[in-house]
């Protein structure tokens, strides 16, 4: 499970061709988070997107793609459209203004730099980034069970699958249904409905322990665990993993033929191919949980696998 995003420390990104202006800037912001560079506008672009900075300081004049090029680049990149982009730049006068805020800039540090400026708005715009980090989150969690909701797992899965594309390793994914649960919902009330929506809720997201696994609410009463560099045996372990934890729970269902409340769960695994590979991993795990419950239920089913 990954930490809490308005948690963790904030990350900076330096994307500069000047070690002298990557060093004096480092030693301004060192106090405010972990600060990283890249001395060219493709590689900054190819660091952004693995590192997911809260901020970044571009400068302008850079050889091969410039600095407004860059900032072009990061804003239609859908994973850094919302990382505040600061210039850094000798530059002054209205078009250059024009010209950056075009491109998707928040700001502009004027050079020579100075470090109570930098500092100064280095630290509005990180304050800015965590205020609507909170409201996103705030819309990505769902009411009733506190963890992500549909939303989120829909971004967060297409940002896996093209972040799997470029990377080595297979992407995994487990679909979690509560068997039987509108008969459960009928025999003991809504109420103890939804609790038990809380508590299932609660005990896959603890059971999602990985760094970069994501557990959602996927509408009604099933579930989704977005599985990072998973192989399909181990999505397989993990599916039978949850299986085993909601039985510990032990939470009584007398109309069940198990006597509590059980789940079955469909995995899918694999390397990302093309575009739209998000909705073939979602069909695969869903056609696993179909199985799943059709033989029998309270089980695990790998897609791919067996007849």
């Amino acid at each position: 499970m990954t930490a809490h995003p308005l948690e963790r420390e904030a990350k900076i990104l330096i994307i500069d061709d000047s070690p002298t202006s990557i060093r004096l800037v480092s030693h301004f912001v060192r106090d405010m988070g972990s600060v990283h560079f890249a001395t060219r506008g493709d590689t900054g672009l190819k660091m952004a997107v693995e590192l997911l900075p809260d901020i970044i300081l571009l400068d302008v004049e850079m050889p091969g793609i410039d600095g407004l090029e860059t900032c072009s680049l990061i804003k239609r990149t859908p994973e850094l459209a919302d990382v505040p982009v600061i210039f850094i730049t000798a530059h002054t006068g209205v078009d250059h203004e024009v010209a950056g805020l075009s491109a998707g800039a928040v700001d502009f540090i004027p050079k020579p730099l100075s470090e109570p400026i930098v500092r100064a708005r280095v630290k509005t715009h990180l304050t800015l980034k965590r205020q609507g980090d909170q409201l996103r989150e705030l819309a990505m969690r769902d009411g009733l069970t506190g963890i992500h909701n549909r939303r989120a797992f829909d971004e967060q899965l297409l940002i896996e699958c093209r972040r799997h594309r470029r990377t080595p390793g297979p992407l995994g994914l487990a679909i979690v249904d509560i068997d039987h649960f509108k008969p459960f919902n009928d025999f003991y009330g809504h109420q103890a409905g939804d609790a038990c929506l809380r508590q299932i809720a609660l005990c896959i997201e603890e059971s999602a322990r990985r760094p970069g696994e994501m557990a959602a609410r996927y509408g009604g009463e099933e579930f989704a665990v977005i599985l990072p560099s998973t192989e399909r045996e181990e999505a397989c372990r993990f599916g039978e993993f949850l299986v085993e934890q909601v039985r510990a729970l032990a939470l009584p269902h007398e109309i069940s033929s198990f006597g509590m409340v059980t789940v079955s769960v469909g995995v899918a695994a694999g390397k990302p191919a093309i575009d739209g590979c998000n909705n073939e991993i979602v069909a695969a795990a869903d056609s696993a949980l179909y199985r799943a419950k059709a033989e029998g239920r309270n089980r695990v089913v790998l897609a791919g696998s067996g007849a």
